[in-house]
């Protein structure tokens, strides 16, 4: 193997064709190329911009909707304890509506008891008041049956009148 030295000549005329290559490569590929690097750097920007953005958006909506969630829970906590006290206020009402019905039956019952009891008196008075004068009225005629027996009781019922 042997190593080749290049003249001088060669040299020259490489660094001439690369100056050349050079010139056209910034004067036409060059600013494409960078302009093209800069066009990429920017929509990537842009895109880092963009995605930072919608992530405060995305946290933003997420803000609102936990609020609007805690707000909700808010209103089902307020409409159920609302209803808890419309429940317990009607068992109230009918609880106190049987209360004073369940009174209102017993007095009329009291009522009712008191005038059965004031009729059985007054049937048993009256009774009894029948009873008397039959069995006076069978003792008067017995007693009355016979002659002797009326003049004794008329004089006993005038010495009862003198001395009263």
């Amino acid at each position: 193997m042997q190593i080749v030295t290049p003249e001088l000549g060669l040299i020259f005329w490489q660094l001439v064709i690369f100056g050349i290559v050079l010139i056209l490569l910034r004067a036409f590929a060059w600013k494409p190329i960078l302009a093209s690097l800069k066009e990429r750097e920017s929509s990537i920007e842009g895109a880092l911009r963009m995605a930072d953005q919608a992530k405060l958006e995305m946290q933003e909506l997420k803000a609102g909707n936990e609020k609007l969630l805690a707000e909700a829970r808010m209103e089902r906590d307020r409409i159920l304890k609302e209803a808890t006290d419309v429940s317990n206020q009607l068992i109230e009402q009918a609880k106190n509506k049987a209360t004073e019905e369940g009174s209102r039956m017993i007095m009329q019952a009291r009522e009712a008891i008191q005038n059965e009891k004031n009729s059985a008196l007054a049937e048993v008075k009256n009774t009894a008041a029948k009873l008397s004068i039959d069995i006076a009225e069978r003792i008067l005629r017995r007693e009355l049956a016979d002659q002797p027996a009326q003049q004794q009781l008329v004089d006993s019922y005038l010495q009862e009148v003198k001395l009263n």
